[in-house]
């Protein structure tokens, strides 16, 4: 079943895939995106990497530019797509933050320092 939610502070819709009519869940993107606006950076990078999925988000300012999911089994792959999202978009991670809404390792966390500003976590 093909579902759609409004995100209003973008002023645009999610559309994604449900397993049936009944379901109330909204998945993970809905709330990367509901999350983005609370990030007070210009450049707004959020994410999250659940069972074996990224979630990722990218803003300047109050335009949304990217908002997708990308299978991604380990964080390796993940950090991938984050680095070709950025690349497509021509930003750089030097100057940029990157939040995400869920921990990650403390491993990965150092990972991303290599190549970002900092790296946040947005809950918990």
């Amino acid at each position: 079943m093909v579902k759609a939610v409004e995100v209003r502070q973008y002023d645009s819709v999610l559309v994604y895939a449900a397993p049936s009519e009944d379901t109330r869940a909204v998945p993970e993107l809905w709330y990367v995106l509901r999350d983005l606006p609370g990030i007070q950076d210009y450049n707004k990078i959020l994410a999250s990497w659940k069972e074996g999925r990224l979630y990722l988000a990218i803003a300047q300012g109050n335009g949304l530019l990217l908002a997708n999911s990308f299978e991604a089994p380990d964080f390796t792959t993940a950090e991938y797509y984050i680095f070709l999202a950025l690349n497509q978009l021509q930003l750089n991670p030097e100057v940029s933050s990157i939040y995400w809404r869920h921990k990650i390792s403390s491993e990965d966390e150092m990972s991303l320092y290599r190549y970002f500003r900092s790296v946040e976590l947005l809950c918990g």
